[in-house]
């Protein structure tokens, strides 16, 4: 690995201190020859301990320095509750690692500049979707910046290979390639991909994978009550108590993981064409997106919410495919504003090892009119007018068929 394939003088990389980004530091400066290696790390909630001692370990690894940045707020507010409001899911997958590689990226080019970097790097595969999730937000906000993928160039064809370079550089590592699972954790997610979850045919290993949440299994057997309040299609309150974006995702990551609500065995499919096999935890997102739908039901008429479910599937789609920052998410962003206006009131939830069950909706914009709808004595809905209307409805239906008697 002594083969220079490049003049770059200082490449910013992001650091998550793991093993792929851990290695690639000194791959860089070996590969890179005397190019100076600043690691960037940002914090969008993976907790667990991940960031502590994490200067110590960049810079002995070769690093220059180590930005740790905060972008947990950032993120919630300007990538997780857009993507909320808009109602979108990906296959049943909540996004959470397509919604932080844009802020993640949009940082990492921020420091670029800031330090005068001629080029970034990151530590995604080439099999990955966050390759171009990452590149593509790099040339929105640097489109003539150079980006190194080391995956893609060098020789290392696996994790086993990955070990025993770091081990070669004298890193060290606190896990082995045989029981480590290929793991993503932010705020609103965990994900694992790898190892025993490549056989289609082995159930997950839920007490081995499981960190954010119980299994429902291993849930409590009495339920919870827990309400959430929304204002315009954010989430503002949980039982009652006002919090902050950040705040608010960490409580009900808690109560749901406690009551094995979240997770998601998934075969999906990726954007790169193969399919691949992740188990997530999202317990405070699977949460949130139920109350918000919940919510909508009540809100929205049929025409709206009917048109919302086809643009929340493109909505998805663009997240996925790393298009955040796209004049079409951007325009339908200004859709989902507008269906969010109504969107405000309570929801009450029972949480019961890993179920979701609805047990009250209160708002002040609720379509929904019991005078209406009940079986009982009513004087707001003539029963008789519905002849007339289904005869108009089904007209096309009835000339159809006679034509075709006719002939």
């Amino acid at each position: 690995m002594s083969n220079v394939k490049g003049n770059y003088k200082k490449i910013v990389l992001a650091y998550s201190g793991g093993l792929d980004t851990s290695v690639i530091i000194p791959w860089l400066k070996e590969n890179y020859a005397g190019c100076e290696v600043i690691a960037v790390a940002a914090d969008v909630g993976q907790g667990g301990g991940e960031l502590e001692g994490l200067e110590a370990k960049a810079l002995a690894t070769g690093a220059s320095k180590l930005y740790i940045e905060d972008m947990r707020a950032e993120f919630v507010n300007d990538f997780i509750f857009p993507t909320l409001k808009a109602g979108a899911i990906y296959e049943d997958y909540l996004l959470g690692t397509a919604m932080a590689r844009p802020v993640i990226a949009k940082r990492l080019v921020e420091i670029a500049k800031k330090e005068g970097a001629d080029a970034v790097a990151h530590g995604c595969t080439g099999k990955g979707n966050d390759q171009v999730r990452f590149e593509l937000t790099i040339k929105h906000f640097a489109p003539d910046l150079a980006v190194v993928a080391p995956w893609r160039e060098w020789e290392m064809e696996g994790r086993e290979d990955e070990i025993a370079y770091a081990e070669a550089k004298n890193i060290p590592l606190q896990f082995s390639a045989d029981k480590s699972y290929s793991m993503d954790r932010n705020l609103w997610h965990l994900s694992h991909e790898g190892l025993d979850l490549e056989d289609l045919e082995n159930e997950p290993k839920y007490d081995d994978l499981l960190q954010l949440m119980k299994s429902p299994m291993k849930a409590p057997d009495a339920s919870t009550m827990v309400t959430v309040s929304f204002e315009k299609g954010i989430p503002v309150a949980v039982d009652g108590e006002k919090l902050d974006g950040v705040a608010l995702i960490d409580k009900l990551n808690k109560l749901g993981g406690e009551n094995g609500i979240g997770i998601l065995d998934l075969l999906e499919n990726r954007l790169v064409g193969m399919k691949c096999r992740g188990v997530y935890e999202t317990p405070g997102g699977d949460i949130l997106h139920r109350a918000h739908k919940e919510l909508e039901r009540a809100t929205l008429d049929r025409s709206m919410a009917h048109y919302k479910a086809l643009v929340a599937q493109k909505y998805a789609e663009l997240v996925y495919d790393g298009q955040w920052y796209t004049p079409l998410r951007k325009a339908l962003d200004a859709f989902v504003d507008v269906t969010q206006q109504t969107v405000t009131g309570d929801v009450t939830l029972r949480l019961y090892k890993g179920n979701i069950l609805t047990a009250g909706i209160r708002s002040p914009y609720s379509l929904y009119d019991e005078r209406v709808v009940t079986f009982g004595k009513d004087t707001d809905y003539d029963q008789s007018d519905a002849k007339g209307f289904i005869n108009l409805f089904g007209l096309p239906i009835q000339v159809r068929a006679k034509l075709q008697i006719d002939n």
